[in-house]
């Protein structure tokens, strides 16, 4: 499985975060409309990537629910066929919930971050640190960490979970 460090926080001020994103990577960054529909499964989260283009991926990951940097594993295999996809895996595991979100993709060294705004709760960001084979966990967490003090990220505003959670436990964006 592949693994990369991860951190996700509430954004309240969304266009001077993609100011400082922007600054970082030296591009505009890249626009990605995206639904994740996500499965009922006994371990982690398993989630189907529509692409809304006709492509898509089918997303496994494990993650522990925490804020701050926090490892994840995941393996992910791409689809030509996402809404056949997932009437099978609907019928087999059932849905638990859908997540669509309009994502700003940043490149800052080996860091994807991600601004999201996400239908039903607002404004976040996530960072993830792809990992690098000879790299440890707590090199994963220095790179977040520092990248975090460079965008204006505060441990007040991080949060826990998937975005599927947040929905389903009714947290709106204030």
């Amino acid at each position: 499985m592949l693994s990369n460090v991860e951190i996700k926080a509430r954004v309240s001020q969304p266009l001077e975060l993609a100011k400082m994103a922007s600054e970082l990577s030296q591009s505009e960054g890249s626009v990605i409309r995206q639904r994740d529909t996500f499965f009922h499964c006994r371990r982690g989260r398993l989630k189907l990537r529509d692409f809304t283009d006709g492509s898509g991926q089918l997303i496994f990951y494990e993650r522990p629910d925490e804020d701050g940097p926090k490892l994840s594993r995941y393996s992910v295999v791409p689809t030509s066929d996402p809404s056949g996809l997932k009437a099978v895996l609907s019928a087999a595991l059932g849905v638990k919930g859908e997540v669509r979100k309009e994502r700003r993709l940043f490149l800052v060294g080996q860091t994807r971050v991600h601004l999201d705004a996400v239908e039903g709760l607002g404004h976040y960001m996530e960072l993830e640190v792809v990992m690098r084979p000879q790299q440890t966990l707590e090199d994963g967490q220095k790179v977040a960490e520092d990248l975090m003090d460079k965008l204006g990220v505060t441990k007040d505003s991080l949060v826990t979970g998937a975005y599927v959670d947040l929905l389903l436990e009714g947290h709106a964006d204030t």
